[in-house]
């Protein structure tokens, strides 16, 4: 449960802006994408390869530079 404590005067659209952006920050709602839908784990780990390689290419080009 979030608890999102207004300051004295603070503004609610400001209160609510911190609200979303400590939620975003758990997780909930990828969460509840991911489980929306089954996939199958052969495919979950060639995301997670692609993934690996994107970054491994990135890190290459930078230490070329």
């Amino acid at each position: 449960m979030l608890i999102i404590p207004i300051k004295e005067g603070e503004n609610i659209d400001r209160a609510l802006k911190r609200f979303k952006r400590k939620f975003d920050k758990t997780g909930v709602k990828r969460q509840l994408q991911n489980r929306k839908q089954f996939t199958k784990p052969s495919v979950e780990r060639r995301a997670q390869i692609q993934k690996a390689q994107y970054i491994q290419s990135l890190r290459d080009a930078e230490d070329n530079v």
